[in-house]
């Protein structure tokens, strides 16, 4: 709680030092006008510039690969890294594998075989161990 009380203190105390620090008068003379010559102003650096970290003194160059940089991070390398990903080749082989079932499918429509096939494995070539081998293994179906 004092440590709120201190943080609008201290917000209140910067709010009028500033308020303060910048009136503005305003003349009640409309008509009156100043004519002043144009004058050359030497190039002074921006003390409030701060720099995208690409050039530190160069404004102009600063600005242009900063800009460039966000240019090709995001408009390039998005765009172009989701049409690539979009068109790659399926690395899964899913659209193979489903090919060819249904070029198996039709191979065995044509045959007159069964679509699936019980056996898959042919059963002379499984070699069950005995009944004494078990012994009193569970087995579980």
């Amino acid at each position: 709680m004092a440590s709120q009380v201190l943080f609008n203190r201290a917000l209140v105390n910067r709010f009028i030092n500033f308020s303060s620090k910048r009136l503005v008068s305003v003349s009640s003379k409309k008509n009156d006008t100043v004519a002043v010559e144009a004058c050359k102003t030497e190039t002074k650096p921006n003390k409030n510039w701060m720099s995208y970290g690409y050039d530190r003194k160069d404004k102009s160059k600063d600005r242009f690969y900063g800009h460039m940089s966000f240019f090709m991070s995001i408009t390039l390398a998005l765009t172009l890294g989701s049409f690539f990903f979009a068109y790659m080749p399926d690395h899964t082989y899913k659209d193979w594998a489903q090919r060819e079932a249904y070029i198996e499918l039709a191979r065995r429509e044509k045959n007159g075989l069964p679509l699936i096939d019980p056996n898959i494995v042919d059963v002379n070539r499984i070699q069950l161990p005995s009944d004494e081998e078990l012994g009193n293994t569970e087995i579980i179906i």
